[in-house]
């Protein structure tokens, strides 16, 4: 059964890979705003999250040094867009101090450790579940692990592949053992489809992926990349047509795969 679920998931990869091409996530321009934004990310939208960083950044302290050193109140303020701005502060300055105080302050020694003790270190922090861990693992430590979202569940319950009974790492499982045989299929598509757009000019047509960034650009393993545009690439289908109320399934690109018509 697992073979037929894998096989459905590289077939979504390559639908989507070959539709939309790169989507340049995650878009930040150091590891460390990219470890912000995964904090900032919870509970709100992306847009929201922007406005937040775009706040750290004019007032210089979206760094390591800058969020260590800016009071707990003038942070609120800065990244209130967000939501939750004093929980989301109070965490942020969880993490510095482990930062500080397990590695000298250091991301390039913290992303030395093993992956697996690296991960149970970040969920060991407050306010820190597998979705921010894995994004921090993925996209600002080129580690090979799937980040699992809202998105993603949505869509494979729809189609059939999961169930609510599938907890995340059930369905993280999945993605990376269905993916694992990927690791050319990136490069092989950019040819081709790399400046594609859309297959299709109905509902949600228009662009959404993101400007290519200092770190959407950063060199990757072949299967931390495979599962960075996976993960991009389900993002965009969850935003743009697989809606939580009334779908639009009849313009999305993974229509043909639908068990039946929703």
């Amino acid at each position: 059964m697992n073979g037929v679920k894998h096989a459905a998931i590289r077939a979504y990869y390559d639908t989507l890979f070959s539709a939309w091409g790169h989507q340049h996530w995650w878009p930040a321009g150091s590891r460390f705003e990219v470890i912000v934004g995964a904090y900032l990310t919870q509970n709100t939208s992306w847009t929201n999250v922007e406005k937040a960083l775009a706040n750290l950044k004019t007032a210089g302290r979206l760094t390591l040094h800058g969020i260590r050193r800016l009071p707990q109140l003038e942070l609120e303020q800065l990244i209130r867009p967000a939501g939750y701005f004093r929980q989301k502060t109070r965490r942020l300055k969880t993490f510095v101090n482990f930062l500080d105080h397990r590695y000298g302050g250091s991301l390039t020694r913290m992303f030395s450790r093993p992956t697996e003790e690296l991960r149970d270190e970040l969920l060991a922090l407050n306010g820190v579940g597998p979705e921010t861990a894995d994004s921090i693992l993925l996209y600002a430590g080129n580690r090979p692990v799937f980040v699992v979202d809202t998105y993603t569940m949505r869509i494979l319950e729809r189609h059939g592949i999961v169930s609510g009974a599938n907890t995340y790492e059930d369905i993280q499982r999945l993605f990376e053992d269905a993916l694992e045989r990927k690791k050319a299929s990136t490069t092989e598509l950019a040819s081709s489809s790399s400046e594609r757009r859309t297959v299709n000019s109905g509902i949600g047509s228009q662009d959404s992926s993101h400007r290519p960034s200092r770190m959407s650009r950063a060199e990757r393993t072949p299967l931390a990349q495979v599962f960075n545009e996976m993960h991009g690439l389900i993002v965009k289908v969850g935003k743009t047509y697989c809606l939580k109320t009334q779908p639009r399934c009849e313009h999305c690109p993974l229509q043909k795969f639908l068990p039946q018509t929703l």
